[in-house]
C-alpha cells in the first residue's frame, strides 16, 4: 500500500524560501501514469492545488503561484519535493503532499504545517 510523509521546517522567515519533501513509500514514483502533488490548506480556508510532477518528471503548476513554485523529484530516494520562494505569512498552511490517477487525489500525506513568521 502506498504511503506519503511530508518532512521539513515548522517555520519559515518572510521572503525565504519553504521547502519540502515527500517520502513515497510502498510504489515507485516512476510507475506509469501517476502524477505527485502538492496542495495546501491554510487556516480557515479551502484546499489549493499547487503543482505536480508526473511519471516522467515533467512538473506543472498552478498559475497564481507558478512564479514561485518548483517541484522536483528524486528517484534514487523516491521523493518529490516542493521549492516556494519569497513567502509571506498568507503562505501559513498545512501542506499535503499527494498521488493523483486519473485527476483523482487518491492518496494524501498527514500534512505538515509551515508557519511563516519572523
Amino acid at each position: 500500500q502506498v504511503q506519503l510523509q511530508e518532512s521539513g521546517p515548522g517555520l519559515v522567515k518572510p521572503s525565504q524560501t519553504l521547502s519540502l519533501s515527500c517520502t513515497v513509500s510502498g510504489g515507485s514514483i516512476t510507475t506509469n501514469y501517476y502524477y505527485w502533488s502538492w496542495i495546501r490548506q491554510p487556516p480557515g480556508k479551502g484546499l489549493e492545488w499547487m503543482g505536480a510532477v508526473t511519471y516522467t518528471g515533467s512538473a506543472y503548476y498552478s498559475p497564481s503561484l507558478k512564479s514561485r513554485t518548483s517541484i522536483s523529484r528524486d528517484t534514487s530516494k523516491n521523493q518529490f519535493t516542493l521549492q516556494l520562494s519569497s513567502v509571506t505569512p498568507e503562505d501559513t498552511a498545512v501542506y499535503y503532499c499527494a498521488r493523483v490517477y486519473v485527476g483523482y487525489l487518491e492518496v494524501w500525506g498527514q500534512g505538515t504545517l509551515v508557519t511563516v513568521s519572523s
